[in-house]
């Protein structure tokens, strides 16, 4: 099943159109942001930055990493990803492990489970959980590393030689296998069916999200067409969410919590990606004011409110005249546009929303420093 899985989210990746640019997803572009997170770090017992450290160190991944310098000089998102993993101090990657390992330290553990050993925990958190936030990570690595494949189509001559390009493609396949592979093989090791039965399934949603993403854009400057802001959420929720959502409930099940404690932890991981997503999109209309906007994807969540207040017709109209002669896209002109209307604001509010509903959700655990953590961390996405 894994190497199936695998293997399909390599061809899936590939197929992406107009995405040139790699997003870490992870920073929301706040100081203090990196503050919740640094703060949750020391909770959990030592930086998660060095969570997938073992994998990323091993000599199998030392050997891509050396052929990965040949990019240097081109254009390909893989060079980026590789630079995000070695400096990592504004865009905090082990987001989502750290979340696992909050939840995990606020449920504690369980009196039921007389076979769980309390005195195996590592501040507070069982060794199987750790290594389930590691997994965790590496699936996500893995995710990002194949979102990196460009389409060999769209190359122009900054972006480096096609040879160099056609290579990029190869490494970020043969390197998101490979860390796929090590996070399947360490799942199978935590010896739970139904732990193995939710990873796995969040890496089909992966799969699925992206194929929904990509058939949902037309060939016409890459135009998304036709999703509402419903359709955006479920997208979303698949391609951005089901990971740390069914992780977080696989940390409960690890520890033999029942199966209201594992929705609870599911509906904070859901609503907390879905707000993490909303403040990321947010963020390019947030910086506008100051000089040049940074371009946006059409697919942003304050692009898709703005489609579904003014229509189809009235969007494809603005769309035109803010193409330059060169039909390249003014974003300066496509923003202000946006945010003639409520877009941007209903988007606000949608970030709000999912904020509130992550926090009502960990009202559920016992108080204590983890859960502060957590309460920390879902307000934190509010801050624009």
């Amino acid at each position: 099943m894994f190497p199936a899985t695998c293997s399909r989210l390599s061809r899936v990746a590939l197929s992406c159109r107009g995405q040139r640019t790699l997003s870490l997803l992870s920073s929301s572009g706040s100081s203090n942001w990196s503050k919740v997170v640094s703060d949750a770090e020391k909770i959990v017992g030592y930086p998660t930055s060095f969570m997938s450290l073992r994998c990323l160190l091993s000599d199998e991944l030392s050997n891509v990493a050396m052929h990965v310098r040949k990019l240097v000089g081109t254009q390909h998102p893989l060079l980026n990803t590789a630079r995000g993993f070695v400096y990592d101090s504004k865009n905090n990657l082990q987001m989502r492990g750290l979340v696992v390992l909050l939840l995990s330290k606020a449920a504690g553990p369980n009196q039921a489970a007389s076979d769980l050993l309390t005195q195996d925990m590592v501040s507070g958190i069982y060794p199987s959980q750790r290594n389930l936030a590691e997994i965790t990570e590496l699936i996500h690595t893995a995710f990002l590393v194949h979102r990196g494949i460009v389409d060999l189509k769209e190359l122009t001559v900054s972006d480096g030689s096609l040879k160099d390009m056609q290579f990029g493609n190869k490494m970020a396949v043969l390197g998101g296998d490979f860390l796929l592979a090590n996070a399947c093989t360490g799942l199978a090791q935590l010896d739970n069916t139904k732990v193995v039965e939710l990873i796995s399934s969040a890496i089909g949603d992966l799969v699925q999200g992206v194929y929904y993403e990509n058939s949902s854009i037309t060939e016409d400057n890459g135009l998304i067409d036709g999703v509402n802001v419903a359709q955006w959420e479920e997208q979303t929720f698949l391609s951005h969410g089901a990971l740390l959502a069914k992780s977080c409930q696989a940390a409960m099940e690890l520890a033999r919590h029942d199966m209201e404690s594992q929705r609870v932890a599911y509906k904070y991981g859901k609503h907390l990606s879905l707000g993490h997503k909303l403040n990321s999109d947010l963020q390019p209309f947030m910086k506008s004011d100051v000089g040049e906007p940074a371009s946006f994807s059409f697919s942003a969540a304050p692009v898709v409110f703005h489609r579904q207040i003014v229509g189809q017709e009235t969007w494809h109209q603005q769309l035109q005249q803010a193409k330059t002669f060169r039909n390249q896209v003014d974003y300066s002109k496509l923003l202000a546009a946006v945010k003639s209307e409520k877009g941007v604001s209903s988007a606000m509010d949608l970030c709000c929303y999912h904020s509130n509903k992550a926090l009502e959700a960990i009202q559920a655990f016992p108080s204590s420093e983890a859960r502060s953590a957590l309460e920390n961390i879902a307000s934190a996405i509010t801050k624009f």
